[in-house]
């Protein structure tokens, strides 16, 4: 994931402020619509309130990257797209300059990430994608890693359980399209610990191990379920 591109320093990079044309106010901050350029070479357009971007802008990185949304006291704040240099974009909610509320990552692979952010980060109920497999993994989301109720939809058949640390673990089921499910559990099953160098104790390496319980015909939720 990218997170080129800041917009830190527009005032603080030496004596050279660049340049600027547009409206200002009666102490001459920039004031309305404005254009800019910064010391940097960035560029921004848009509107501004008391010298800060504040409102409706696009913002130009020299690196290729470009925002185009919504401002608070010169931080990304609202609805917002911002295109990276990879070519990945994200179109959605911000807070206080970070990926935060509903939004739509596009990653440079193809693959789509589709829910809810905090702090930059996967966090919430959301929608992953994998280009390369159809396969879409909906469900709980924790700083950017599966992490509680999910599904992993495939092309003829479905994971349902829950999921830890970015990994099915415990009680779940397979459910297939011909009319059956697999219950059973995933177990962690230690691996031989990393070697990390000696500064630093080796890790476990934790992979789940699907155990395989009773073939069932697939249950359908009645009204009495959904009022349990």
């Amino acid at each position: 994931m990218s997170d080129f591109g800041s917009e830190e320093g527009e005032e603080d990079q030496g004596p050279y402020l660049g340049e600027y044309e547009g409206g200002r106010n009666e102490n001459e901050e920039r004031h309305g619509h404005g254009k800019a350029t910064l010391p940097n070479t960035d560029t921004y357009e848009g509107m501004y309130d008391c010298g800060k971007r504040h409102g409706q802008g696009v913002y130009r990185f020299k690196n290729g990257a470009r925002y185009i949304g919504e401002y608070l006291k010169n931080r990304k704040h609202g609805q917002g797209t911002f295109i990276y240099p990879d070519g990945s974009k994200y179109e959605g909610s911000w807070v206080d300059d970070q990926r935060c509320g509903f939004g739509k990552y596009s990653y440079v692979n193809g693959d789509t990430y589709e829910g809810e952010w905090k702090d930059h980060q996967r966090h919430g109920q959301g929608t992953y994608t994998y280009a390369a497999t159809g396969t879409k993994y909906v469900g709980r989301w924790q700083i950017g890693k599966r992490e509680g109720h999910g599904e992993l939809i495939h092309a003829n058949h479905k994971y349902v359980g829950v999921f830890k640390d970015d990994k099915p673990m415990g009680k779940g089921k397979y459910v297939f399209d011909i009319g059956c499910e697999q219950h059973g559990e995933y177990i962690p099953i230690e691996q031989e610990k990393e070697d990390k160098g000696d500064d630093e104790e080796p890790s476990a390496n934790i992979v789940p191990k699907w155990k395989a319980g009773q073939v069932t015909a697939i249950h359908l939720k009645t009204e009495e379920d959904m009022e349990e």
